[in-house]
Order: structure tokens, then sequence, then C-alpha cells
């Protein structure tokens, strides 16, 4: 891995393109520093949020702290490999690129040794030591912990210090210590995000797609998943469809199951299925019942423990 330059995310929500021209100028916000996420989002209309998925503009995103490896570098551009989403698509994790702005030099920043904080909010404040606003950071964001103050945890950014609200966060020992939930556990850190609007690539508390929901609601509860619904129902635990508990995950296939994999979502019980549909929709829980998706489920798959 050393061959590569490692630099940090340096914005709440980086979004990884499918190439170095995919930004349209309504993305401005998305890929400036600071960028402005919701705003962002806000003005995006239904074409435009579709065209993220129909134009093949969107991959993936990557929350603030977080390493990517730079592959190569495009004037204003870095073609990158994220560590933590595995892919097929490239051995050292999801391959795109990120605005050079967005990223910033490692120096002694790191997540691999000591305590980190986890941000259990959906959203909470990254706060300077005035306590003023420096940015905001979505749901499972993690960083460095130097100490606790009172009410205020102390965390290493990729620029310095920074104070969270201790209320808002989970403290591990090392990023291998998060804790390990059950299947009820991903259910009930999934019910948290109803109604929150599809997001094609998203991975962020501001929006997710199908997979970046069961992918973010598993790493809640401490199991790191593949980022793609195809990949995720290849690894895991297979579990006979009559045999399905809540948190397991369902894939639905075309060619009513038979086809290619293009859908994942979390069993919720009661023949219930909980799942970031697609654009213009929320996250939801439906039944099952006389569904499309009832004819097009295929295979079952359990990461909890």
């Amino acid at each position: 891995m050393t061959k590569y330059d490692v630099k940090i995310v340096d914005v709440p929500v980086a979004t990884l393109w499918t190439n170095e021209y995919s930004a349209r100028e309504i993305d401005s916000l998305a890929i400036d520093n600071p960028c402005d996420i919701k705003t962002w989002l806000d003005s995006l209309d239904y074409e435009k949020r579709l065209g993220l998925y129909t134009g093949n503009l969107v991959q993936s995103q990557v929350l603030y702290g977080q390493e990517v490896y730079i592959l190569e570098e495009k004037e204003e551009w870095a073609f990158v490999a994220l560590p933590n989403q595995a892919s097929q698509k490239n051995e050292l994790g999801y391959p795109g690129w990120i605005p050079k702005k967005q990223l910033i030099k490692k120096e002694t920043y790191s997540l691999e040794n000591g305590p980190i904080a986890v941000v259990e909010a959906s959203i909470t404040a990254l706060c300077d030591d005035h306590k003023d606003v420096i940015l905001p950071l979505c749901f499972q964001t993690r960083l460095p912990v130097r100490r606790q103050e009172g009410e205020w945890i102390v965390v290493m950014t990729p620029t310095g210090e920074g104070w969270i609200k201790a209320t808002d966060v989970s403290i591990y020992s090392s990023s291998q210590d998060v804790r390990k939930g059950t299947g009820k556990d991903i259910v009930k850190q999934g019910e948290r995000f109803l109604h929150l609007d599809y997001l094609w690539g998203g991975m962020s508390s501001y929006g997710y797609d199908c997979s970046g929901f069961s992918y973010t609601m598993c790493l809640a509860n401490g199991y790191l998943i593949p980022r793609d619904a195809s990949e995720q129902a290849e690894t895991g635990r297979n579990v006979p469809l009559d045999e399905i508990e809540p948190g397991d995950l369902l894939f639905f296939a075309y060619e009513e199951g038979k086809g290619k994999i293009h859908h994942v979502g979390i069993y919720y019980g009661e023949n219930k299925l909980l799942h970031s549909p697609n654009t213009g929709k929320s996250i939801e829980i439906i039944p099952l019942e006389n569904t499309i998706y009832e004819k097009e489920l295929c295979i079952a798959r359990r990461y909890w423990e």
C-alpha cells in the first residue's frame, strides 16, 4: 500500500464521481470545499437527481476523516480507491474521482491506533475550541479521540483538534472494537432514517441508495460488508428464504428472481421490507406480499452474529 499516496477526506461527504467530467454545473456545491451537501440536494429536482443514475455520473460517497488511496491525478481531480468500501472493481477499494480540494495530506492523522469516536446522531456539529460550528458530521463519521472535557469529546481531525458533543458519539478503544449488534439492532438503526430521500450513490445520512443503506446499517453494528448489492449477495452467511430473521439482507433480481441482482433491503420481520427504494422515493417499510419484490426475492444473507 505504501506506493500509493494516502489522503484524508476534508469535507462532511465527498462524492465519488464516475470521471473527472461527471459533475454538472448544478453540482458545484457538492464538489467545492467547504461543500454544502444539503443545499446541493435541495436544489436537485427529480430529473436532476435521476440524472445521477441515468447519466452514470456518481459511483459512491465517502465521509469526513476517511482515508483514500490516490491512484492518478488530472488537473483538479484525483482518481482514488476507498479502502473501507470493498469492490470487485478495484482490489484497493471502490474507485472513482474526487476533487483534490476535498482531500488533505495525511500527516500523522490515523484511525488505526487508539480510541475512536463514532457519530451516532443523524447529523451533529464539529466545533472549534470556542464551540463555534466548523462543519456538520454525518452518522457513522469516525474520528480519533484525544480526550473528554465535560460534555465534549475532543477529537483529532485532518486539520487539528475539534469538539463534538459527547451525547452524539460512541467511544471505542479501537476501530476493531466497535460493538457487534444483532439483526434487530440493524433494523432499529435503519428505522431512524425512515422518510429520508433516496440518493443514487448515497452513503451518508443526507441520503442513501439501497446498498449504501444496508452497508451503513451493518457498519453501525460492527459489520463491514461490500459496497454494492451484487457483491453483498455473494458474502455473509446464506440463509434459506423460509428461515430469514430481522436484520438479514434480502436481494432482488430481474426476471422474477432469476436474472441480475438490482436491489437490496433489510428484512424487517412480519414479512416486511425496510429499504431505500429509488429516486423520488424515501426509506420505507413495506409488506412484501403481492409486490414485485415478493416475485423478485432471490437470496438472503446474514452478516450479524
